[in-house]
């Protein structure tokens, strides 16, 4: 991957130090088109037992269930017309499964994060040399800290969480990477959860599904709000795919609630 010169951006003239953005070139993927769709997929790491917690205890993690769960992820993504890019596990990198806080993707352009843990950074790695080959990259640097599951689409709006892994410098790198392409960031402010994307996901083409007691629903003006039942706190992590909406079994109430929408 052939790299530019590094391109500032976002900073601001205040005497502290600027956030820093190289531009990357893109290396055109061979034996693919542009009319496919894929999924960047990672398998569970053998260390998943000592993966970063946050307003969790930690408990014992059945390393063997978790692969077959993520394996049926995998193959339902599969099923629904996705070409997937599946990386290995890496015993030095737990968190590694959850490969969507290293990378934000959009028709144009590819953002490779600077996760707000430090043990996650060497993951950007391998997810860069996919991406470079499919879009121009965009990669974050301190001061500002992001990662991918505080990015939210909906539409043009891309809603990002400040709080402990993303901080408002990223809020400021993301607009300025974002708005030539027509895109609206706002910042949120969850609480009580790690990431944006543990209380509001989009569910369907004018829904959210949402925990309005981590998030307040009333700030995504124009969408249709469907509540989590109290007793499913994490069930607003959904994954819409424009056809269909993936949603853990784990969440009765929640999937109950979807249907009834008609999702």
């Amino acid at each position: 991957m052939h790299r530019e010169s590094p391109k500032t951006v976002g900073g601001r003239d205040t005497g502290q130090k600027k956030c820093r953005c190289e531009i990357r070139r893109t290396t055109p993927a061979r034996g693919y088109t542009r009319d496919m769709k894929f999924a960047i997929t990672r398998d569970v790491s053998p260390g998943i037992g000592y993966c970063e917690l946050a307003h969790l205890e930690r408990a014992p993690i059945d390393l063997g269930r978790a692969r077959q769960q993520h394996d049926a992820y995998c193959g339902a993504l599969s099923e629904l017309g996705r070409t997937i890019i599946r990386f290995p596990a890496s015993p030095d990198l737990p968190d590694s499964v959850f490969v969507e806080v290293t990378a934000i993707v959009t028709d144009e352009a590819a953002i490779l994060t600077n996760p707000g843990a430090i043990s996650r950074r060497p993951e950007i790695t391998a997810v860069a040399e996919v991406l470079g080959k499919f879009r121009k990259a965009a990669v974050v640097h301190p001061p500002a800290a992001l990662d991918g599951g505080d990015v939210l689409f909906l539409g043009r709006d891309v809603w990002v969480g400040v709080g402990a892994r993303t901080n408002e410098r990223a809020v400021e790198l993301l607009r300025t990477i974002l708005q030539p392409y027509g895109f609206a960031v706002r910042a949120a402010r969850p609480r009580g959860c790690l990431h944006l994307k543990s209380p509001v996901t989009r569910a369907g083409p004018d829904y959210l599904i949402v925990n309005p007691n981590w998030i307040a629903p009333r700030i995504f003006s124009g969408w249709r709000i469907i509540e989590v039942d109290p007793q499913e706190p994490f069930a607003a992590n959904v994954l819409w795919l424009g056809e269909v909406t993936l949603a853990a079994e784990a969440y009765p109430r929640a999937r109950d609630r979807l249907e009834a929408h008609g999702l």
